[in-house]
């Protein structure tokens, strides 16, 4: 699992099959200091997140299991939406609130 933000969505007029109804999300890995490390990538969200949120993720075989029994080709998927974190022991406040916290 790897932490992330969501920088933006993508919107794709043909997809594979197996990606029908997917949401398609820019991730921006993150350091644990929330720094931007490596390059953004491309990940089927599978729990509704939005821009601005931090999210973690998985890469691999693992990015197809949160949509079984359906065959999702996926190699990045947004498991998780990130309400808090801490590094060290100190609790580092989360940039972007959460939806249920703009409510």
């Amino acid at each position: 699992m790897q932490l992330a933000r969501v920088i933006g969505n993508v919107v794709a007029t043909r997809k594979d099959p197996g990606l029908a109804a997917a949401t398609l999300l820019v991730l921006q890995p993150l350091s644990p200091a929330r720094e931007p490390v490596g390059a953004p990538l491309v990940a089927v969200d599978s729990v509704g997140a939005g821009v601005t949120e931090e999210v973690f993720f998985v890469r691999g075989r693992e990015a197809s299991l949160p949509f079984l029994p359906r065959r999702v080709p996926a190699d990045a998927c947004v498991t998780g939406i990130c309400d808090h974190w801490s590094a060290s022991g100190d609790e580092v406040p989360n940039a972007a609130p959460s939806p249920s916290a703009r409510e």
